[in-house]
């Protein structure tokens, strides 16, 4: 992110982490809480609450050739397991953060940020576009319910599944009360055009997209140009059979002069009058199978 639009002069990394279902709960966010304690760094999780329907994804190795050959390339057996292809068609969506609440506490106790990434994760990704309004509203209305019956308070933040939006969803995410989104892939911050919220975008590519081999040499590289960046996390992936690269990315962090800071700390240094208003449009990224918000 370019320091224009950032009045901290500290480079500063934020490791914003969405935890999209069942077995990334469970087994990915208590791993990954473990690895950040023993670096004393703190994060921004983005959870979603309800349903994990992860194996509606079939109908995406179907139509869609790009998403089977991620499947491949990502190990996707490995990585979310066999019962995770399930769900949702063979056996019952298991709640996510609503069946682990004492989890969720622990993510606040021990410093971190939770925020609102999802109702229905795999719902959001598969079918946004083709949804009416009030099924967005509805989606809204559950998630927002289960995250304040949680947290205990109203969310910050908003973080689309998949970097998925459109203006039928910015414009209902105007109406809670958030401080700022993070619910694109761009290079800097800026303000909705259609909500006039300010956006904390991910401006860093992450794992999957990239691959085990080149990913922590591909982020230091980037880093060392300095500033201000937001790292995407998976629980999923760095909390599973990926962890040891997470750890040796935040070992070779720490030998630097960033801070790794929480996303909220990135909104304070930002003075929304001098962000560019932007619209966002949708476009394939590298390494990714389907459309995202830049």
């Amino acid at each position: 992110m370019k320091q224009s639009v950032n009045q901290n002069r500290e480079n500063a990394l934020t490791l914003k982490i969405d935890v999209d279902t069942y077995i990334g709960m469970k087994r990915g966010v208590p791993r990954l809480l473990s690895t950040m304690s023993r670096f004393g760094v703190k994060a921004t999780f983005f959870l979603s609450m309800g349903p994990d329907a992860s194996g509606r994804a079939i109908f995406q190795l179907i139509k869609n050739r790009v998403f089977l050959k991620k499947m491949i390339r990502t190990n996707a057996g490995r990585l979310y397991g066999i019962r995770t292809a399930l769900y949702g068609t063979l056996l019952p969506s298991p709640m996510v953060a609503l069946a682990f609440p004492e989890l969720v506490d622990r993510i606040l106790s021990e410093g971190h940020e939770v925020e609102f990434h999802a109702w229905d994760h795999r719902r959001w990704q598969d079918d946004l576009l083709t949804r009416s309004t009030a099924w967005i509203e509805e989606w809204f209305q559950k998630g927002i319910g289960a995250y304040t019956k949680l947290a205990g308070k109203q969310p910050s933040s908003f973080g689309a599944p998949g970097w998925l939006i459109d203006d039928r969803a910015l414009e209902i995410a105007g109406r809670y009360g958030f401080t700022y989104l993070s619910c694109t892939r761009a290079q800097e911050p800026f303000i909705h055009e259609t909500s006039g919220l300010m956006e904390i975008p991910s401006d860093l590519p992450c794992l999957e997209e990239m691959g085990v081999d080149t990913f922590v040499p591909t982020i230091l590289n980037i880093l060392k140009d300095g500033g201000t960046h937001v790292l995407p996390v998976h629980a999923e992936a760095e909390g599973g059979i990926w962890n040891e690269h997470f750890t040796q990315l935040l070992t070779e962090i720490l030998d630097t002069d960033y801070s790794i800071v929480p996303l909220s700390t990135i909104k304070n240094t930002l003075r929304p009058e001098l962000l560019p208003v932007r619209r966002h449009r949708l476009e394939l990224l590298p390494g990714r199978s389907a459309v995202c918000a830049v």
